[in-house]
């Protein structure tokens, strides 16, 4: 069976479409959320658990398994997720009691980057095992691969480019929305055909980020799927399932849902 065919099977409903008003967030460090961007719609297309001891920080498809990563310092874990059901098949701590942030997937190597530890971790895909720690600028907060360079966020407005074979930054760029004002506290990242898809801390904006530019190019409100958690809880979980469908979860989010992001229809 598929990803997807399990992921469909397990929902076992039918589809819910919200559509979506603009959101924007007034909290410590939080993001100046896009103004005058698109806004798509966001359509629940199914639901499995999700384990709410997973301080969430990354979350990525790679072949069959889902690969996630949970923080707090001296809590934090690699793990591999059965992605039909959920469930931890593997997971293994962070060495030196780093508090980890997101990772991504190149070749045998997953990328994650830690908080304020000031290193990238190198581990290596098929065993789990660390391999290399290199330093960082800057906190560390998401990651992903983008063709043939990885891009990671540091909670700013900027989006650094790093080469994949060491993680050395080659460089950056700004994040802006339609109206030229600074987009900050990109976290968690999820790069698909060409673009750059960020949560944006600490709310539940999730907004699409053309990397060549820094332009937000659209922006979806999924303060649906919180679905009674916590508020403290927040967004935290992007990993893209192929055929335009999205996982999205949260930390300590008791459910993960698949998505799919739609242009609005006019009224």
């Amino acid at each position: 069976m598929s990803v997807m065919s399990a992921l469909r099977l397990v929902a076992g409903l039918c589809a819910t479409t919200v559509l979506l008003a603009a959101g924007c967030a007034d909290a410590q460090n939080a993001a100046a959320t896009p103004s005058a961007d698109p806004q798509l719609r966001l359509t629940v297309l199914g639901e499995m658990p999700h384990d709410t001891t997973a301080f969430t920080q990354g979350l990525e498809f790679d072949g069959a398994a889902l690969l996630e990563t949970t923080g707090l310092a001296g809590q934090s874990q690699l793990r591999e997720l059965d992605p039909a059901t959920g469930a931890v098949r593997r997971s293994v701590p962070l060495p030196g009691g780093y508090f980890g942030e997101g990772m991504t997937v190149t070749g045998n190597t997953v990328w994650q980057v830690t908080y304020r530890d000031g290193v990238a971790i190198d581990w290596d895909r098929t065993t789990f095992t660390p391999r290399r720690e290199v330093p960082i600028d800057g906190e560390g907060w998401g990651v992903c691969l983008d063709g043939d360079r990885i891009v990671r966020s540091d909670g700013t407005d900027r989006l650094r480019f790093v080469e994949p074979a060491d993680f050395v930054e080659t460089g950056s760029v700004t994040v802006t929305d339609t109206g030229g004002a600074p987009v900050a506290g990109l976290n968690e990242l999820e790069c698909v055909d060409g673009q750059v898809w960020a949560n944006i801390w600490p709310t539940d904006e999730i907004v699409r980020i053309d990397p060549a530019t820094g332009a937000v190019t659209a922006s979806v409100d999924a303060s649906v799927l919180r679905q009674g958690e916590p508020e403290s809880n927040v967004l935290n979980g992007i990993a893209y399932a192929g055929n335009g469908e999205f996982l999205i979860t949260g930390k300590n989010w008791s459910t993960m849902y698949r998505v799919r992001f739609d242009a609005a229809q006019p009224l």
